[in-house]
């Protein structure tokens, strides 16, 4: 079994615009360490896999961790996802090919599980409910925490607040192809010709979803961006 990654709480790294986030690690060093651990594995160097896993999964978690919240807008099956996204890679890595950037392929499995998360969530409540309670609990702790340190006024605070709550409420009306393609391509930084490898997707096809994308939330959030 690999490391288990460290549960993330994933409310604490939403962004406080329409892009940003934390830096990607570079992608020559993950495909580096995954072609090490691929060696290791069919060498049944067990102990020595799980230790240069632990290095993806300190890499990669919170860049992870962020997107598959940014997919369920619930914290619990973000971290799920997440940590099942990490297990299945580590059972793979011995039949990883190594052409494939580490990132990209990691990436494409964490998306996947979370898109099956998400079509299991739905058909057991309606989607128009989900994060709603999240929301207003991702709202306390960012109030808790800002409470203990200097910087923003209360009321400055309470319009920020506000503002993330709007923008996450308008990308999830999005259709879903749409949704994808916008969080890939804003919040995880990637280039129309990557979310086409992520997601099957041409990049035409990827250039038009996000088009519409950003012209329905600019219409969403008129005065608010």
């Amino acid at each position: 079994m690999p490391p288990r990654a460290k549960p993330t709480r994933s409310a604490q790294v939403a962004p406080s615009s329409l892009s940003g986030g934390s830096p990607v690690p570079a992608a020559d060093e993950l495909s580096r360490v995954a072609a090490q651990i691929k060696r290791l594995l069919l060498t049944a160097e067990t102990q020595g896999a799980r230790e240069a896993f632990a290095n993806i999964v300190r890499l990669e978690q919170r860049r992870a961790s962020r997107l598959a919240y940014y997919v369920l807008r619930n914290a619990a099956d973000a971290d799920e996802a997440v940590q099942d996204a990490f297990v299945k890679v580590y059972g793979h890595l011995g039949s990883y090919r190594e052409e494939i950037p580490f990132e990209i392929w990691f990436t494409r499995i964490l998306i996947n599980g979370c898109l099956d998360r998400r079509k299991a969530r739905q058909r057991r409540e309606r989607w128009t409910s989900d994060g709603l309670g999240y929301d207003r609990e991702m709202d306390g702790r960012r109030a808790s925490h800002a409470a203990v340190a200097s910087g923003p006024t209360p009321e400055q605070r309470v319009l920020s607040q506000e503002r993330h709550r709007q923008i996450g409420a308008a990308v999830q009306k999005l259709p879903e192809r749409q949704r994808l393609v916008f969080l890939l391509s804003q919040y995880d930084g990637r280039t129309p010709q990557e979310i086409s490898v992520l997601t099957g997707l041409n990049e035409s096809t990827i250039r038009v979803h996000l088009f519409r994308a950003l012209r329905k939330l600019r219409s969403s959030l008129e005065g608010l961006l």
